[in-house]
């Protein structure tokens, strides 16, 4: 085992991976630091084009990129008062009005400082769980996956959107377009069409790319007319304590950064909760645990601390379900999980055992993305800074003909078709508010539901009692129905309130 872990971070040290890493880091930082897009729209571009890295080089500029959209994201929540990525909303409480109090840059230099820490610890809890739950993972058959999955499509739709109902559609219309192709079994084609284009499937690349970036980049440029101006903030007054975060005032913050890390990181291993309830929830237990409470909103640096550090944290525990059972956390590890699938790599219970070298690499990687997030954050925050000024007319062009030669690298003209008919769709879904979430997830989740639909199917017989024989899988088909009427309570005294 010290043989692998050792090659492993040799892999992960190569002059490509650190510079891809770097590389990642960078667009992350930048897409995040931009209103309107985030990490997940550089992700859904950037996972065609790592077919021509290695594996461990592909991953680990996917990862990168997705630790730097956290730090970028709270650059304009801070300047601007405008979230670059959903998961910084809550930074902006205390964030913005520090800005208008001249310490701009104090307030971005505590976010990053909390944001890498919590992120730090998320890594740690990940590299000492994900062995045992892959071990004890793989003593589940396809009856305990089948039910794992149903489990976490409910969680995933009832907490993401204002709608349990739309959640469940937008999830198993993902899974029922996951269905394209050959069968597996009989290798007979379903939904083709008479296109042979699509007897492989619809590639999850151009998904990604037409249902996340480019669908947000059709609402920015309509949107776009509507937007007023925004009040462009000084990053700092020019005096040293307004600019800078002492070693005292990170030391005094700490309990809540450990806090907030732990919150992070338990709401980033329960699939579909996401980063943005993880900011707020952070963000709602300093205040609570604060003595001065009503100093939050005002320009309080412990609410920034609070909200970076728990935000951050459910970057490295979203692996956690992923790398166990090949359940992605949210949608940035679903598209990430597109990437292994692209290099020929399941996740799941196997994957330790049969990629342990990879996935140590991949450890690495994280700490090594982490230290060069601290680096390039501090090096780089007024360049970003600028760069998130930057007007929408010019930014959102160039991110559309982005999306469009992604899909063409990787899939030709009808990858571009497909991204073009996937943006519609994912418009429409904004407009009518279906979760896109639970779409993408549903849809990367759609033929591994498929194979333990199936297998347990055989298995049963076609007779219900089966389930008496496998306790694990009743029980956590019982948390499914509990959690679906729970959810459905809550949705209608809601509504009735």
């Amino acid at each position: 085992m010290l043989d692998i872990i050792i090659t492993a971070f040799q892999d992960a040290l190569t002059v490509q991976t650190v510079v891809l890493i770097i590389l990642g880091v960078f667009i992350g930082q930048l897409f995040g630091a931009i209103p309107g897009l985030s990490a997940l729209t550089a992700i859904a571009i950037a996972v065609p084009m790592t077919y021509y890295f290695t594996p461990v080089g592909a991953l680990a500029f996917l990862v990168a990129m997705n630790k730097g959209g956290t730090v970028g994201g709270s650059i304009s929540a801070i300047l601007l008062n405008t979230p670059g990525s959903p998961e910084a909303a809550a930074t902006a409480f205390d964030g913005h009005p520090l800005a208008k109090q001249g310490k701009g840059l104090k307030a971005m230099r505590m976010a990053l400082f909390s944001s890498v820490s919590g992120d730090l610890l998320s890594d740690l809890v990940l590299f000492a769980v994900s062995a045992p739950l892959a071990v004890l993972a793989l003593r589940m058959g396809p009856t305990e996956m089948l039910a794992v999955i149903l489990f976490a499509m409910t969680i995933i739709a009832g907490l993401v959107g204002k709608s349990m109902l739309k959640g469940l559609i937008a999830a198993f219309f993902g899974i029922l377009l996951a269905t394209v192709g050959l069968d597996p079994e009989s290798g007979t084609g379903r939904f083709l069409f008479d296109s042979p284009d699509l007897m492989d499937g619809l590639p999850i690349s151009a998904v990604g790319i037409g249902i996340l970036a480019m669908g947000e980049v059709l609402r920015q440029l309509i949107l776009m007319r509507n937007q007023g101006n925004v009040s462009h903030l000084p990053m700092g007054s020019g005096r040293k304590e307004d600019e800078t975060v002492s070693w005292a005032e990170y030391r005094s913050n700490i309990p809540t950064i450990l806090r907030s890390a732990g919150i992070g990181t338990f709401i980033g291993a329960l699939p579909g909760i996401g980063s943005s309830a993880a900011g707020f929830i952070g963000y709602n237990t300093a205040m609570r645990r604060s003595k001065k409470p009503e100093s939050f909103g005002k320009g309080n640096i412990t609410g920034v601390a609070a909200t970076e550090a728990a935000n951050s944290a459910v970057v490295g525990s979203n692996f956690i379900p992923l790398l166990s059972l090949g359940i992605p956390g949210n949608v940035a590890a679903a598209l990430i999980l597109g990437a292994f699938v692209v290099h020929g790599i399941t996740p799941g219970p196997n994957l330790m055992q049969e990629q342990g070298r990879l996935v140590y690499a991949v450890f690495a990687a994280m700490m090594l993305a982490n230290a060069t997030n601290l680096i390039l954050g501090y090096v780089g925050m007024r360049f970003f800074a600028l760069i998130a000024r930057t007007p929408a007319q010019i930014i959102f062009p160039v991110i559309g003909l982005l999306c469009l030669t992604g899909a063409f690298i990787t899939t030709g003209e009808f990858g571009m078709k497909l991204v073009v008919g996937f943006a519609a769709l994912g418009f429409l879904f904004r407009i009518f508010d279906f979760s896109f979430v639970t779409f993408i997830i549903g849809f990367v989740l759609g033929p591994i539901f498929e194979l333990a639909f199936r297998q347990t199917y055989i298995l049963a017989d076609g007779d219900i009692s089966y389930l008496l024989d496998r306790p694990v899988a009743l029980i956590i088909f019982g948390f499914s129905i509990v959690t679906l009427l729970r959810t459905m309570y809550r949705h209608m005294k809601r509504r009735a309130g």
